[in-house]
């Protein structure tokens, strides 16, 4: 089993910055990927951000330009999400995910962590 540990949400102002930490541990002895998910009220969870082991790296359209996920240690497990230019709409849990292998879905979550941002 893979363990995942989100901090770094909190209260922010439109126009601000945040960065969420995520830290996985147990069996990552394989990691094709990390990733971050938001689910805002009222909305279905959705793909925010992910890095490869190869460093490649994918956002969706909403956060592009404006989200950075980086990894924060060499064996890749664990990231940092930086949101810039945040805006009302990016209120959410953030949960982050761990991909083993490729081809596969993401078969472990964390918690989550609360964003909220006022405008």
């Amino acid at each position: 089993q893979v363990q995942l540990v989100e901090s770094g949400g909190g209260l922010v102002q439109a126009g601000g910055s945040l960065r969420l930490s995520c830290a996985a541990s147990g069996r990552t002895f394989n990691t094709y990927a990390m990733g971050w998910f938001r689910q805002s009220p009222g909305k279905d969870r959705e793909f925010v951000a992910l890095i490869r082991t190869t460093g490649d790296t994918s956002y969706a359209d909403s956060v592009s330009g404006r989200f950075t996920i980086s990894r924060a240690n060499v064996r890749n497990t664990a990231v940092h999400l930086l949101m810039n230019n945040v805006k009302p709409e990016d209120t959410g849990i953030y949960y982050c995910a761990y991909r083993p292998y490729a081809g596969t879905e993401w078969p472990y979550w964390g918690q989550g962590t609360q964003v909220t941002v006022s405008s």
